[in-house]
C-alpha cells in the first residue's frame, strides 16, 4: 500500500487556500482528508487548515476509531466541532468575510470503509482499473441535476456550477454525509475540484492506471495536466493505491 498527497495553488490564484493530509492512528488505520477553502484576506486558508489539522491530530492521538457506527459518530462530533471555530474565527476577525471550506475525508480500518463529505471536493474508489465517485456535490447545480431541472450536458457548463449549497462555517449546523463503502478496492482518490474542473474521470483513470509511473510520478502528472489546461483553481490530491505493498 502506498498513500500521497499534493497541493498546488494553479495557475490563476495568488495563494492556495486548499489543505490535505493523510494519517494514520496508533493502530494503523487511515485518515485521508482534503479540504478547500474560500473566503476574503487569506481565510480560506484558516477554514481548510482547522479541518485539517484538527481532525488530523485528534486522529492520530487514537488507540482506535472503533466500530463503523463509531467511527461515522467521530466523524460527525468533530466536524460539528470544527464548524463552531470557524464560525467563531470569521466573528472575531472582520476582514473573513465568507470563510468556509469544503471537506471530504475517508477512514480505513481493516474492517471498514467510510467517506464523509461536505461541500463539492470529490471521494473516489478505485476497482478494477475504474474510478468511481462515493460522494455527492453539495451543489446548486448538482441538485438541479437531481430534480431534473439540468441535463448532464447544461451543468458541465452552467455559470453557476460553483455555487455551494453545503460548507463548514456557512451555518450554525452542519450535516456531514456519511457514506459506508465496500473494503475490496484498489484505491482511494479524494481531490479538490480544482482537479475535477480540469480533467475528466477518463482522464484521471488514465493517468492512475499508468504503470510505469510511481505514486508520487502520478500525482503530479495530473497537477501539471491541469495546469496545463488553464489550473484556474487550487489543485489537491490524496491518493492511496493499495495495489502496491
Amino acid at each position: 500500500m502506498t498513500t500521497y498527497y499534493q497541493t498546488d495553488p494553479g495557475k490563476v490564484r495568488s495563494h492556495n487556500e486548499d489543505s490535505v493530509a493523510i494519517v494514520k492512528n496508533m493502530s494503523g488505520e487511515y485518515l485521508m482528508i482534503v479540504a478547500d477553502g474560500m473566503g476574503g484576506h487569506k481565510a480560506g486558508e484558516v477554514a481548510s487548515s482547522l479541518v485539517v489539522s484538527e481532525l488530523g491530530k485528534r486522529f492520530s492521538l487514537l488507540s482506535s476509531i472503533g466500530t463503523k457506527e463509531e467511527a461515522a459518530l467521530w466523524l460527525k462530533e468533530i466536524i460539528d466541532e470544527i464548524n463552531i471555530k470557524i464560525l467563531k474565527y470569521a466573528q472575531m476577525h472582520v476582514d473573513a468575510s465568507g470563510l468556509g471550506t469544503t471537506c471530504v475525508c475517508a477512514v480505513l480500518t481493516p474492517d471498514f470503509l467510510l467517506f464523509g463529505n461536505i461541500g463539492d471536493s470529490s471521494g473516489y474508489v478505485i476497482k478494477k482499473g475504474k474510478m468511481y465517485k462515493v460522494t455527492k456535490d453539495h451543489t446548486l447545480v448538482n441538485l438541479l441535476l437531481e430534480t431534473g431541472e439540468l441535463t448532464e450536458s447544461a451543468a458541465k457548463s452552467h455559470p453557476q456550477k460553483n455555487i455551494l449549497m453545503k460548507a463548514l462555517g456557512a451555518a450554525e449546523t452542519i450535516e456531514m454525509d456519511i457514506f459506508d463503502v465496500e473494503r475490496g478496492v484498489e484505491g482511494i482518490f479524494l481531490c479538490s475540484d480544482g482537479l475535477t474542473n480540469m480533467l475528466t474521470d477518463e482522464q484521471i483513470e488514465k493517468v492512475l492506471n499508468d504503470e510505469e509511473l510511481m505514486v508520487e510520478e502520478k500525482i503530479n502528472k495530473l497537477i501539471m495536466k491541469s495546469n496545463s489546461r488553464g489550473g484556474t483553481d487550487n489543485i489537491t490530491i490524496a491518493y492511496m493505491d493499495k495495489r502496491i505493498d
